[in-house]
C-alpha cells in the first residue's frame, strides 16, 4: 500500500511537470511568450545537444565542475570537523550557533572583493566563495546528527573503552550517517550556487560566464542550452545523494 502511493505520487508529479512543459512550449510558440525572453523547452533540448555534440563549451563545463567538486569537499570536510568539534565543546557551540543560523542572510558576495585581493581572479577565488557557502549547512547538520545519537551508543562506546576520537569515526559517525548525508546534500547545492554567481560576477570561463556571455548578447539558445545542462547535471547529483540519504533514514529507523 505504502509502495501504491509513493508510485502515484511520483506519477502525478510526472504529469504536473510534463503538463507545465507542454503549456511554456505552447506559450512560446504562439508568442505569447516573447522568444527574447524565452525560447521553447523543445530549442532548449536542441540547443544544449548541439553543445555537447560539438563540444564547444567543454572547457567551461570541466571548469565549472572541477571548482564545485574542489568546493564541495572542503565544504564537507571542513564543516564535518568544525561541526564535531562545536558538539563536543559545548561552551564555544553556544554562542556561535545563533551566528550561523543567521549565516545565509548575509550576502557572501560582499566578500568577493576581498577574495579577489587576497587570492586574484581567477579558479581559486571562486572555490573559497563555493566552500564558504556550503560549509555552514554541513556544521549545522554534523552537530544536528551527532545530537541524534542515541545514548544507548555512546554507553556501547564506553563499555569498548575506545577512545574520543575512534568513537567518532567508528560508532558516532555511522549512526549520525543520514543527517550528514543531509549536510553533504545542501553542501554540494549552495556551492554550485556560489560558484556559478560568482561565475557571473567575475570570471574568466565557467558555465556562470558563459550564461551571462550568452545574455549579454541576446544569444538565447546557448543561455537556455547551458541553463538546461546545469539544471540536469544538479537533478543527477542531488538524485543520488537523495536515495542514499532516505536508504541510510530507512536502515536506521529515521524520518
Amino acid at each position: 500500500m505504502m509502495r501504491w502511493r509513493f508510485s502515484r505520487v511520483g506519477l502525478v508529479r510526472t504529469i504536473l511537470i510534463f503538463g507545465a512543459l507542454a503549456g511554456l512550449e505552447i506559450l512560446c510558440r504562439v508568442g505569447i511568450i516573447d522568444r527574447v525572453t524565452m525560447i521553447p523547452p523543445t530549442e532548449m533540448v536542441a540547443a544544449l545537444w548541439n553543445i555537447l555534440e560539438t563540444g564547444q563549451f567543454n572547457q567551461d563545463i570541466v571548469f565549472t565542475a572541477c571548482n564545485v567538486l574542489v568546493a564541495s569537499v572542503l565544504a564537507v570536510v571542513l564543516g564535518f570537523f568544525i561541526g564535531a568539534g562545536l558538539h563536543a565543546l559545548p561552551r564555544v557551540r553556544r554562542p556561535i550557533e545563533p551566528l550561523m543560523s543567521a549565516y545565509y542572510a548575509v550576502p557572501t558576495f560582499v566578500f568577493y572583493p576581498l577574495l579577489i585581493v587576497a587570492f586574484g581572479v581567477g579558479r581559486t577565488a571562486l572555490i573559497v566563495m563555493g566552500a564558504m557557502f556550503g560549509v555552514v549547512a554541513m556544521v549545522v547538520n554534523t552537530m544536528l546528527g551527532l545530537d541524534h545519537v542515541p545514548p544507548v551508543i555512546a554507553k556501547t562506546a564506553s563499555i569498548l573503552r575506545l577512545d574520543p576520537l575512534r568513537q567518532l569515526l567508528l560508532i558516532r559517525l555511522p549512526a549520525a550517517g543520514p543527517h550528514l548525508v543531509t549536510g553533504i546534500k545542501l553542501s554540494v547545492a549552495y556551492s554550485v550556487i556560489g560558484i556559478v554567481a560568482g561565475e557571473f560576477i567575475l570570471a574568466t570561463a565557467g558555465i556562470g560566464k558563459r550564461v551571462s556571455y550568452a545574455y549579454d548578447n541576446f544569444d538565447n539558445k546557448t543561455m537556455y542550452g547551458m541553463l538546461l545542462l546545469l539544471l540536469l547535471l544538479i537533478m543527477i547529483v542531488n538524485g543520488i545523494l537523495s536515495a542514499w540519504e532516505k536508504r541510510l533514514h530507512r536502515r536506521y529507523g529515521q524520518r
